[in-house]
């Protein structure tokens, strides 16, 4: 069994067992219910939402936070004298899925 759920407008495929990093969400340890299933397969029995599956509901456990690799953004105009650099590390939450309800 598995669906594709939208988490904070990213789109994940997941199973029972499985964990996914998505943005940070909850605290660690916190237990998070995921309410927008777009698809559910259960052993070839597929059902799609219109846009979200009624009724279908994952449960999820926050296990850990984590930093994403460092960005630097810098913007430079050549003989202008403007120079901006500025550094970017996005914040993750690892979450393990923990049951599928259609």
């Amino acid at each position: 069994m598995y669906a594709l759920v939208e988490v904070k407008g990213k789109q994940y495929r997941v199973e029972e067992g499985q964990a996914i990093t998505v943005d940070r969400m909850a605290d660690a340890g916190a237990t998070v219910e995921l309410t927008d299933v777009l698809m559910l397969s259960d052993d070839g029995k597929v059902s799609v939402g219109t846009p979200y599956v009624a009724g279908a509901k994952i449960t999820a456990t926050c296990e850990e936070h984590t930093l994403g690799r460092k960005l630097t953004i810098y913007k430079y105009k050549r003989r202008k004298n403007y120079r901006k650099k500025q550094g970017h590390r996005q914040r993750y939450s690892t979450l393990r899925i923990e049951k599928i309800q259609a």
